[in-house]
C-alpha cells in the first residue's frame, strides 16, 4: 500500500487525510486481535495460526485490488488486520520451541530480516508490476505468492522438534536441554499481565518504536514524493534502501544483543542495544525533518530505519525471554501496543499533512517518541521471567 499510494488514492478519489483512516483501520484491527492470536498459538501450536494467518492476509490482498470505494477498502483493510494479527506472536513461539535460549536474539534478527528484505524487494517488483498490469493486478499476484506459501508451510513445519522426521535425536537433546523453559503450562491470566510492570514498560516502549515503524511501513513513499517532490523513481530506490538497511541493522542488533548477553548478561545484553538503537534513530529522524537537503533527507531516513531496526529483534527476544513457553502471549501484548502506536501515528501523519501541508512536523514527533523510547529500556527487565499460573 505503501509504494502503490499514489495509484490507490488517484484512482479512488482519496487524500491523505482519508488515506490515512483506510491505513489505520488495518492497524486497528491488528492490535485487537494480536494478544488473542498470540494466546491461540500457545495453546494450540503455531503450525495452524501461521497457517490460517497467511491464508487470510494472502486473500485479502487480492481483495484489496478489487476496491471501488472508501467505504469497501476501509472494511477490506479492517479484516485484513484482523488474519494477519498473530503472525509476529507465533513466529515467537517457533522460535521459543525450536531454538536454544541464547540463540534467540539471533533468530528473532533472521525473521525481521527476512521482512526488511521483502521491503527492499517490493518497490523495485511492484512498481513493474503496476506499470505493466495497474496496481490492481500487483494484489492479486501477491495474493497468489502467500497462499504458496503457507501450504508449503503447512507441510513441512511441525509445532515441535520432536515432531519433525528430519531432526535427528541428538539435536533435538540439544535444543531442549538450552531452551531455558518453564514448567508446561500454557496459561497467564489477564491479572498477571496487569500487574507485571516489566510488561508494561516493554509494551510502551514497544507503542512510542511503531510511531517510527509505520511510518516507514505506511507513509514513506508519500513523504518523498509529496513531501519532498522527489520522483517515482527516487523515492522507489529511497524505500528501497530503507528496508535493505534495516535488514542489516535486524541481523546486526539480533546477534550483538545475543553476543553481549552471553558476555555482560542478559540484561545489559539486550538493554545496550535498545537503548543506543533507538537513541541515535531518534538523532537521525530530526536531522531528516530540519534539513532541506532531499537526497540528505533521504539517506537520513534509511540510516534510521537501520539504527531503529538494531532493536527490533531485541525486543520480541525478550518476550520470549519473559514468556518462556507463553511467548505468543507476552509478544502479543507487546505488539498489541506497537500496532496502537502504528494506528495513531498512522492517522496522525495523514491529518497534520492535510491540515498544515507540512510533511516534516510529523517526523519531529517520531523523534520524541524514539527518545522516549530509548529511555524506557534503562528499566526492562528480561531476566524477570512471568510465572504462569494454572
Amino acid at each position: 500500500m505503501n509504494v502503490v499510494s499514489k495509484y490507490v488514492k488517484a484512482d479512488l478519489n482519496l487524500d491523505n487525510q482519508s488515506f490515512g483512516y483506510i491505513l489505520g483501520a488495518f492497524s486497528l484491527a491488528y492490535a485487537l486481535f494480536e494478544l488473542p492470536t498470540g494466546i491461540l498459538g500457545d495453546r494450540i501450536g503455531p503450525r495452524k495460526i501461521l497457517t490460517r494467518v497467511v491464508l487470510w492476509w494472502s486473500g485479502f490482498t487480492a481483495l484489496t485490488g478489487t476496491a471501488f470505494g472508501f467505504v469497501y477498502l476501509l472494511i477490506v483493510r479492517f479484516l485484513f488486520g484482523v488474519g494477519e494479527a498473530g503472525a509476529y506472536p507465533n513466529a515467537s513461539i517457533v522460535i521459543s520451541r525450536w531454538f536454544p535460549a541464547i540463540e534467540v536474539g539471533r533468530a528473532q534478527s533472521v525473521i525481521w530480516a527476512a521482512g526488511r528484505i521483502g521491503g527492499a524487494l517490493t518497490p523495485l517488483l511492484v512498481i513493474p508490476l503496476v506499470h505493466t498490469f495497474g496496481w490492481r493486478y500487483a494484489f492479486f499476484i501477491l495474493g497468489i505468492v502467500g497462499s504458496v506459501w503457507a501450504s508449503v508451510w503447512y507441510f513441512w513445519f511441525r509445532d515441535n522438534p520432536a515432531e519433525h522426521k528430519n531432526i535427528i535425536p541428538q539435536e533435538i537433546e540439544e535444543i531442549e536441554s538450552a531452551r531455558r523453559q518453564a514448567p508446561v503450562s500454557h496459561k497467564i491470566s489477564w491479572q498477571t499481565i496487569v500487574k507485571n510492570p516489566n510488561v508494561w514498560i516493554l509494551m510502551l516502549m514497544c507503542h512510542l518504536f511503531f510511531y517510527a515503524s509505520y511510518f516507514f511501513t505506511n507513509w514513506s513513499s508519500t513523504y518523498f514524493q509529496e513531501g519532498r517532490h522527489m520522483s517515482e523513481e527516487q523515492a522507489k530506490n529511497f524505500v528501497s534502501l530503507s528496508y535493505f538497511l534495516g535488514a542489516i541493522g535486524c541481523v546486526v542488533g539480533g546477534f550483538a544483543s545475543d553476543i553481549l548477553s552471553k558476555k555482560l548478561g542478559l540484561k545489559l545484553g539486550r538493554r545496550i542495544v535498545g537503548v543506543l538503537g533507538l537513541g541515535s534513530s531518534s538523532i537521525c529522524f530530526l536531522g531528516a525533518g530540519l534539513t532541506e537537503n532531499n537526497e540528505l533527507a533521504g539517506y537520513l531516513l534509511a540510516l534510521c530505519v537501520l539504527l531503529k531496526d538494531l532493536t527490533l529483534p531485541v525486543a520480541f527476544a525478550v518476550c520470549v525471554d519473559i514468556g518462556k513457553r507463553n511467548s505468543g502471549t507476552v509478544t502479543g501484548a507487546m505488539n498489541f501496543a506497537g500496532q496502537m502506536g502504528g494506528f495513531f501515528i498512522t492517522i496522525i501523519f495523514g491529518t497534520i499533512v492535510q491540515q498544515t501541508g507540512n510533511f516534516n512536523y510529523p517526523l519531529f514527533l517520531i523523534a520524541g517518541c524514539l527518545i522516549m523510547a530509548s529511555f524506557l529500556w534503562f528499566f526492562i527487565d528480561p531476566t524477570k521471567e512471568i510465572v504462569a499460573v494454572d
